[in-house]
């Protein structure tokens, strides 16, 4: 077993860092205050190919592997959690769907122009009344005189509405007989007739991310945007999670890592009772806790990763990485702020906003709770063969 990293790793890590570092930690807490999605930041992040990075050269991507990518998106998270959910949902839902069941013209067509950063697509999967249970979905599609037509809604939906957003990829019902539903994807491209997207504000984390609800009104899209095969819907938008989760675990080992590098700096500055709060036992013992917690985290992530880039399962392993890693986001920063006190309650300090920014993480992409399950299925499909 090798667990160094390759040069090529260590050079994204290095390059991201040093973007992360110069580019978004001084804008961050303004554009988060303000809650403002930057389109120059984005646009940076995709003229430094971080945009389609494991996207085969030939549709415009880097050609790199699962980890590269990951790297990426956990040293954006280790800075802010805003421009890494703009990357992370841009790269696994939004161009994921495309490359893995697009086809060719529907490849050629849509993927140069998002890997570039010129412009970013959605994933139109949660509902208002369709969150966890992803089957509830009630928005429709019928074909008609070969055309598409949409009728419904979404929520909480990433890159949907700002003025970089080309589209989305919407579930939907396209059958429903004897209350057996079927399900099928389709692209819908900004602009089109009955499409409207909307920014939702007065988000508690990632405010300076791009978050919408979108509406479908008589939507109408060529036939030739079905993506995959009719009734192959809900496969792929699942298939595409499994992937998703492997950021979002990127995103939370990123929040822990930046938030324990904050309170051991502050913890070795800040003085009580005569001497550097980090010398007493109580407050190096909650970092020791917190440095083992990231360390399991990320071989286990990293583990998934490899798995991916062998052509193993991963499903299992890609959600025990999300499901952890967003735990562990929450242990971290909760004794971040605590070994700051008082100070970790101000917006004046980052730690605050990663506090704030964990907390999507057990909801996004899955909830804790169906982490649980699908593991739980893992392990019991297993036990039962």
């Amino acid at each position: 077993m090798n667990f160094d990293l390759d040069e090529g790793h260590n050079k994204i890590r290095e390059k991201v860092r040093d973007f992360a570092e110069r580019e978004i930690r001084p804008l961050a807490p303004e554009l988060d205050e303000k809650e403002t999605f930057s389109s120059e930041l984005t646009k940076k992040m995709g003229r430094i190919g971080l945009f389609g990075m494991d996207i085969p050269a030939e549709y415009g991507g880097a050609g790199t592997d699962t980890l590269s990518y990951i790297i990426a998106v956990e040293e954006l998270a280790r800075v802010d959690g805003s421009h890494a959910a703009t990357l992370a949902a841009h790269n696994s839902l939004g161009i994921g769907p495309i490359r893995h069941y697009g086809t060719e013209e529907q490849k050629k067509k849509y993927l140069p122009r998002l890997c570039t950063g010129e412009a970013i697509w959605a994933f139109g999967l949660t509902e208002p009344d369709a969150g966890s249970d992803s089957r509830g979905c009630r928005t429709k599609a019928e074909l008609i005189n070969g055309e598409w037509v949409i009728d419904g809604s979404k929520i909480f939906i990433t890159n949907g509405a700002s003025d970089m957003s080309a589209g989305v990829t919407v579930q939907a019902v396209s059958d429903d007989t004897d209350g057996k539903k079927e399900f099928t994807a389709i692209l819908v491209e900004k602009g089109s007739q009955g499409y409207a997207a909307r920014e939702l504000k007065g988000k508690m984390m990632w405010r300076a991310s791009d978050t919408s609800s979108l509406h479908f009104d008589n939507c109408r899209v060529p036939k030739e945007n079905l993506l995959g095969e009719k009734g192959q819907g809900s496969a792929i938008m699942l298939s595409t999670l499994d992937n998703g989760r492997l950021s979002i675990a990127a995103m939370g080992l990123g929040c822990a890592q930046g938030a324990y590098e904050m309170a051991l700096d502050y913890s070795q500055r800040r003085k009580q009772f005569g001497r550097a709060i980090a010398g007493f036992q109580v407050i190096a013992f909650k970092l020791a806790d917190m440095a083992l917690k990231i360390e399991l985290a990320r071989n286990l992530l990293y583990k998934a990763c490899w798995l991916k880039d062998n052509n193993r399962p991963f499903g299992k392993e890609s959600a025990m990485a999300k499901l952890y890693c967003s735990e562990i986001a929450r242990e971290v920063a909760d004794e971040a702020v605590q070994i700051h006190g008082g100070y970790g309650l101000m917006k004046t300090f980052d730690v605050e906003r990663f506090y704030r920014d964990q907390r999507m993480l057990q909801i996004g992409e899955g909830t804790s709770e169906i982490q649980r399950l699908i593991i739980s299925r893992h392990i019991l499909k297993k036990t039962d063969s």
